[in-house]
This record gives C-alpha cells, sequence and structure tokens, in this order.
C-alpha cells in the first residue's frame, strides 16, 4: 500500500510562510532598485540634455593654476621622441598604418606633410599637457593612427608632439586658456620650423590638423605661410573640426577655398554632424575666439567643405563615400567601410552626415562626430589629397 503523507504541521506552514515573504520582499527590493536606476538614467539624460555645456565644463576645465611654458631648446626637434610620426621611425609609425579593406597606393604621395593632432589630453590637473604625459600620448597616438593615416602614403610625414592645451581650455574664457593655448602654438611653430628646414626644398607641401591642431594651423597660415615663398609650394590645407570663418580667417590665411577636385593650392574644412544635430557648444566655442584679424568673429559664416565632392558646400550621396573608418567596441580604429556616410554643407555652415551611423563610441553631445570628421571620409581624404598634389605638379 503507498504510504499517506501527513499534512503539514503549523512549523512547516511558517517557515514556508516566511521563506514566501522573503522572495516577495527581496522582490519588491529588486524592483525598487531598478526603478531607482531607470530614474537616474532619466534624470542623467534630463541633465545631459538641459546641462550639457555646464556639465562638460565642470568635468574638464582646468582647475589647476596656470604654470608658464618655459620655451623649448631651439634644437628639441631634433630629437625624434619629439614626433610622433616623421621618416626614419619605421613600423611603429602609426601614420602609415593602414586599416583592413584598403590596399597600399601604387606610387607614393609626392609631397611632405606636417599633421598636427587634436587634443589628447583630457585631464583637469594642467593647462598643458606634460610631455611625459602617458595616457595623452597613447591617445594622441591614436588619433595619428586613424586621421593622419590618409596622408600616409607619404614618406615623408611629420606629426610633432606638443604641449597641446587641455581640452578644457576650450570650454572657459578664462584668461588661462588662452595662455595655454599660445603656449601650444609656440611649440607647434618651431616644429614646423624644424620640418621646413628637413624637407627638400622644391617638394610640395600638405598641411592638416584636426580639432586643436585645426586651430593652431589657422595661426600657422598666418605666421609661416601667407605672402610668403611657402604659399607657392602648398599643394593643400586641411583645417578639419575648427570653424574658419570666411571674413575673419580666410583673408590671412594667405589661401583660397577648394572650390574644384582638381585645384591645388588652397584650404578645405568641415566639421560634422548627424542628425538631428545641435551645434550650439561648437558655436559657443567659435564665437569665444578671434579671428586672425584681431577681430571677434562673431555670427560671421565659416567654411563648409563637402570631402565627398572636393567642392566648397553642396550634397553627396552616402555611394560617393570611397571609405569610411570604423572604430571596434574597445576604440581602437579597424574597418574601412564604403557607401556608409553621405555628406552635405547646411546653410549654417556644418558638415550633416544624416542618421547617426554606428562607427564609434565617441560621439559628443549634439549628435556631433567631432571625433569622427576625418575617419567618416577616410578613404575620399587619401584620394583628395593625391589629386591636389598631382594638380600641384601639374602647374609647375
Amino acid at each position: 500500500m503507498p504510504l499517506r503523507q501527513s499534512p503539514p504541521g503549523p512549523d512547516a506552514s511558517r517557515a514556508a510562510a516566511g521563506k514566501n515573504g522573503r522572495s516577495d520582499a527581496l522582490a519588491r527590493k529588486f524592483l525598487y532598485i531598478v526603478a531607482a536606476l531607470v530614474v537616474l538614467v532619466i534624470a542623467g539624460l534630463v541633465a545631459l540634455r538641459f546641462w550639457a555645456e555646464e556639465l562638460t565644463e565642470f568635468t574638464f576645465v582646468p582647475t589647476a593654476q596656470f604654470t608658464p611654458q618655459p620655451a623649448l631648446s631651439a634644437d628639441v626637434y631634433e630629437n625624434p621622441a619629439m614626433w610622433i610620426s616623421r621618416p626614419g621611425i619605421g613600423a611603429k609609425d602609426p601614420a602609415h598604418w593602414l586599416p583592413a579593406g584598403a590596399k597600399r597606393a601604387q606610387a607614393p604621395l609626392a609631397a611632405a606633410v606636417f599633421f598636427i593632432h587634436p587634443t589628447s589630453y583630457l585631464a583637469k590637473d594642467h593647462w598643458n599637457a606634460p610631455l611625459d604625459d602617458a595616457e595623452s600620448r597613447t591617445r594622441a597616438e591614436l588619433f595619428v593612427r586613424g586621421m593622419a593615416s590618409p596622408f600616409g602614403d607619404s614618406p615623408d610625414l611629420w606629426a610633432p608632439r606638443y604641449r597641446q592645451a587641455a581640452f578644457g581650455a576650450f570650454l572657459t574664457d578664462e584668461p588661462a586658456a588662452g595662455q595655454a593655448l599660445d603656449a601650444a602654438y609656440g611649440d607647434v611653430l618651431r616644429a614646423f620650423d624644424y620640418f621646413v628646414a628637413s624637407i627638400d626644398k622644391d617638394r610640395p607641401i600638405v598641411l592638416a590638423g584636426h580639432s586643436q591642431g585645426a586651430f593652431h594651423l589657422r595661426r600657422l597660415l598666418r605666421e609661416r605661410v601667407a605672402g610668403s615663398p611657402l604659399a607657392a609650394r602648398i599643394a593643400a590645407v586641411y583645417v578639419i573640426g575648427w570653424p574658419v570663418s570666411l571674413v575673419h580667417d580666410l583673408p590671412a590665411m594667405g589661401l583660397p577655398v577648394c572650390t574644384a577636385p582638381e585645384q591645388s593650392g588652397c584650404v578645405a574644412s568641415w566639421q560634422s554632424f548627424a542628425e538631428p544635430a545641435d551645434p550650439r557648444m561648437v558655436i559657443k566655442g567659435y564665437e569665444r575666439h578671434r579671428g586672425l584679424d584681431g577681430q571677434p568673429v562673431g555670427d560671421s559664416p565659416f567654411l563648409c567643405s563637402n570631402p565627398l565632392t572636393g567642392t566648397a558646400g553642396g550634397a553627396a550621396p552616402a555611394s560617393a563615400n570611397l571609405g569610411t573608418l570604423k572604430a571596434d567596441e574597445a576604440g581602437a580604429w579597424s574597418t574601412l567601410t564604403a557607401a556608409a556616410v553621405p555628406a552635405r554643407c547646411g546653410t549654417d555652415g556644418f558638415l550633416y552626415i544624416g542618421a547617426p551611423p554606428e562607427v564609434g563610441s565617441f560621439v559628443l553631445p549634439g549628435n556631433n562626430y567631432h571625433v569622427y570628421d576625418i575617419p567618416l571620409f577616410w578613404a575620399n581624404l587619401r584620394a583628395d589629397a593625391a589629386r591636389r598634389v598631382t594638380a600641384w605638379q601639374t602647374r609647375r
């Protein structure tokens, strides 16, 4: 006969009830935690939406007192260690890296290239990055890999290390910000003079810079190129990621806008946004600085070049994009994908790339694709530089 089970006694019933009560309490606690996290995420998104500028300034503007930077020695750039890229570095030179999907050029780019890297110092400890800061050095090399490599077909490519201004210097009106930028420019100027002295005297030159690098490149054109014999050697200038005022900058730079893809000796510039775009932070940063003529730029129009067409203004579909450089989950540049991103110059001077593309995780507030200004159009920029160098040779 089967054994008959006795009903649970009062102690067992109380134990089961207690266990169920604890499970319910844990479930409620878990739900409370989830709800709290959802509220925090929503609050964070709201804060980022309405106070993005204030939060960014709080995070990045240096709290340290400005320390004047002593002038570098006259021969400092003779030291190969002062260059991220230069002839002779060899296989470790990040500017000569090629992404998956790209092929070596059939012929080298017959020009010397000077590239000024963007801000890689994000800390608040100093207004100018120490040259031995490991984190900013590593990040600068990553930027050179992704942004100078379109010019990597040149065996004569130079990208200096310099005591760059901290990222926060672009987010404040404090006098220290201007002093930090002046100090950084002093290093760039010394590096450029060494570059010019080191290359063949009849060799064409391509100048390029992104973000802070572009900011300094504007001034470099005014002080070293405009009205000088060097101007005749310029095949192309790429002032990318910093607005070039058509009224207050361009006339002092001494070179015209690139209006045709085969034109040489001209200037191209753009700032990339996906849509919907909110460029207010960029506009405020632009208005914070004076133009090369010493006057406030105000709301003066700035240059928008279309990297897919090689002209000023206009629009081009994604099919015209020869290759967009994408980053992997770790942020490292990886593969080249064709026909991924369109480009359209807006009436406000910004370059619009349509819906947000999946190219990496470093998109800034407002759908600002600043970090990807060059990678978005990597292959087109490579082809553009080659065309303009060839045009310079033909013209000469």
